[in-house]
Formats: structure tokens, C-alpha cells, sequence
């Protein structure tokens, strides 16, 4: 089921994943959460939806950054495969947080869609995201 309804939901867990780009404006898919496991693109397990509530890029450098946020029809991504931008190449200063996406304009991803960071500077961004996946 690639959209399931959220009506009947019987539950909702809380996550929270993170992905730091090492190479520059290269769409990074796999964030990492709950310690060691990867979520490739923020993409649910099957029979599940995930409300994306905030995405957040730190830039941890003394240089400016540029941060994009891609949504994809899967997890391997090129220009064939991004639908939207929610945020596209938005300069982060030095030592400083960017807001992307929060609880007013959260995201739904379903089982064929995933959430690509890019980073402008290899390494220069750390983006951090949570969610809700719903079944």
C-alpha cells in the first residue's frame, strides 16, 4: 500500500534522523536514526506514512553554505527523479541553524517518495530531521 489512509491510525511513533553530506552538491538519501540504523531518504516501511515536522541545517563551519532539500519519487536520486523543492540552495551563514520545515508546513512521505539533503560544502551542514511514522 503506498498511501495508506491515516484515518484509522494505530500508531504513531515518534523519530528523529540526522545526515551530514561529505561531498558537495551530491544528494545525500541515507539519514541515520535511532543510533546506527539507516532510514534511506526518510522513506516508511511499508503500510506507513511519515509526517516529516521540522528539518533544520546547522552549518558548523566559519564559511557560508548552501542547503537544498529535494522530494523524490524514490531514493536514488538525479534530476529525473526530484518533484519539489522545499528548500533550494538557501545560504546558511557560519555557525548558524536554517528552519526548513516545520510543523506548519510539514511533509508526507510515502513509500515511493524520499527526502534528499544536499550540502553546498562537503561536510559543512548537518541537517536534522523528525517525523512521525504513522500506520
Amino acid at each position: 500500500m503506498a498511501n495508506p489512509n491515516i484515518v484509522n491510525v494505530t500508531s504513531i511513533y515518534g523519530n528523529t534522523a540526522y545526515v551530514i553530506p561529505s561531498s558537495a552538491a551530491t544528494a545525500t538519501t541515507s539519514w541515520t536514526y535511532n543510533g546506527t540504523t539507516s532510514l534511506t531518504g526518510l522513506t516508511p516501511a511499508a503500510n506507513t506514512v511519515n509526517r516529516v515536522t521540522s528539518i533544520t541545517a546547522a552549518n558548523t563551519t566559519s564559511s557560508a553554505a548552501t542547503a537544498t532539500i529535494a522530494l523524490g519519487n524514490n531514493a536514488t536520486f538525479g534530476s529525473a527523479t526530484v518533484v519539489s523543492y522545499p528548500a533550494y540552495q538557501i545560504s546558511v551563514p557560519p555557525n548558524a541553524t536554517l528552519v526548513i520545515v516545520d510543523k506548519t508546513n510539514s511533509l508526507y512521505v510515502t513509500e515511493n517518495q524520499s527526502v534528499a539533503a544536499y550540502s553546498g560544502t562537503a561536510s559543512a551542514l548537518t541537517f536534522t530531521a523528525t517525523f512521525e511514522a504513522i500506520t
